[in-house]
């Protein structure tokens, strides 16, 4: 990947969006739909809209996120609403459910596009993407011919990243942040009280400065994934109580570490967002219950 290779490709991105009268973009605030909405705003200024759709799955942080990484890129940012909660197709939690989330989240994106009588609606899907496990989400995207600027011009993940350093937004190294669904097992029903308290808990994480971490609810036991690198602090003895005690105030019955770490997908052998080298096997899954001593012993 050569500095100029990219910069060709964001150059050819710009002109075939310039040639659209207007664009709404379904704006999450993470890296790819930062870098099109970056590449959009320099492309028609006034005529590029993002937008992000405020659901029970999204977290507040994220929203917050949201709003300011579109203050940095200068573009007017909209929120519309909706629930997937709605959706008993969503809430019965199967292998489609992000098929039916983001049908249904790119559904919302039209409505508001035809409100401001733009005609156009992109997403953030590159190019490493469709090989990247099992992603029905994508299904949606091709049914509802969303416009993916990134996939189309063969831009990569680490090519994002690269833009979006070009572009010295704050998000070009942020971890990719799937929805809060995806912390609860397939097949066992998406609520609302599952999914507030997994933000609760990961508002705790993220506040004692982890930065890659899910904790995935098993009914009430709350597994506690954080990168490997980041495992010595998680084993800290201050940190041991604090989860253990704010987890369960969250309204978790167990609080547990998995000693495998961050693991994209390890509540699915098919999850949406794994690599296919990622995927794990719910038979080998290691969960040890640390907290449930004082401190774990260490030789």
């Amino acid at each position: 990947m050569s500095e100029r290779d990219v910069a060709a490709k964001a150059d050819a991105v710009r002109e075939a969006l310039a040639e659209r009268e207007s664009v709404l973009i379904a704006f999450s605030g993470g890296v790819d739909s930062s870098v099109v909405a970056a590449l959009a705003s320099d492309a028609l200024g006034e005529n590029a809209v993002a937008c992000t759709a405020k659901s029970e799955t999204l977290p507040e942080a994220e929203l917050s996120d949201a709003k300011r990484v579109a203050d940095e890129i200068g573009i007017e940012h909209v929120t519309v609403e909706f629930s997937e909660l709605d959706n008993p197709d969503f809430v019965v939690n199967d292998d489609d459910r992000c098929y039916h989330c983001r049908t249904m989240r790119l559904g919302r994106m039209y409505e508001a596009a035809r409100e401001r009588g733009i005609e156009t609606v992109c997403d953030g899907t590159n190019a490493s993407d469709p090989g990247e496990g099992h992603r029905p989400g994508l299904r949606a995207v091709e049914e509802l011919e969303v416009l993916s600027p990134l996939l189309a011009h063969d831009i990569t993940k680490d090519e994002v990243r690269a833009i979006a350093d070009e572009y010295d937004l704050s998000v070009a190294d942020k971890p990719s942040m799937a929805c809060l669904s995806s912390r609860i097992p397939t097949g066992l029903e998406v609520t609302e009280e599952r999914l507030s308290r997994v933000e609760r808990a990961e508002t705790i994480l993220r506040t004692w400065g982890f930065e890659q971490f899910r904790v995935r609810d098993h009914d009430g036991l709350a597994r506690i994934e954080v990168a490997p690198d980041e495992l010595d602090r998680a084993l800290d003895a201050d940190f041991v109580r604090a989860a253990r005690d704010h987890l369960k105030d969250a309204g978790f019955d167990h609080v547990t570490l998995d000693l495998h770490g961050y693991r994209t997908g390890s509540v699915s052998p098919a999850a949406d967002d794994a690599a296919p080298d990622e995927t794990a096997d719910d038979d080998e899954l290691l969960v040890d219950d640390v907290f449930a001593q004082e401190y774990p012993m260490r030789k």
